[in-house]
């Protein structure tokens, strides 16, 4: 098995069985986002304490590196300070899908990025 092999078998399993799959009940912000063109769609309920992302989940449908880009990026940021989550790059999610991806299917993987960041923009 060559390392792009393995790195599409944890896409799946993570899109299989994605992690923090769901919604918080005392979210304090959430977001909607969706792709038109390809119609994924990507809702996530935050819970901030203390400058502090102290839950995430998402739910969502689309392809399989839509779903699993969220399912790693939501692992990748739990418990972290909002602060240190801001100055993510979107070439670290790219990095969490780990295969090479052309421009509509990197649209995909940013979907979880892109709304986490704006879910995130009113704190400091």
């Amino acid at each position: 098995m060559t390392d792009d092999d393995l790195q599409i078998q944890l896409i799946l399993d993570h899109y299989k069985e994605p992690r923090n799959y769901g919604k918080i009940q005392n979210e304090t912000t959430s977001i909607t986002e969706a792709n038109p063109v390809c119609g994924d769609t990507l809702h996530f309920s935050l819970l901030i304490e203390s400058g502090r992302l102290v839950d995430i989940r998402f739910v969502g449908q689309g392809c399989s590196i839509s779903q699993a880009s969220a399912s790693m990026l939501t692992e990748y940021v739990k418990g972290r300070p909002v602060s240190d989550i801001k100055t993510i790059k979107p070439e670290v999610v790219l990095g969490l899908i780990g295969i090479e991806l052309g421009p509509a299917r990197e649209k995909c993987a940013l979907l979880s990025y892109n709304a986490l960041m704006k879910a995130l923009a009113p704190y400091n």
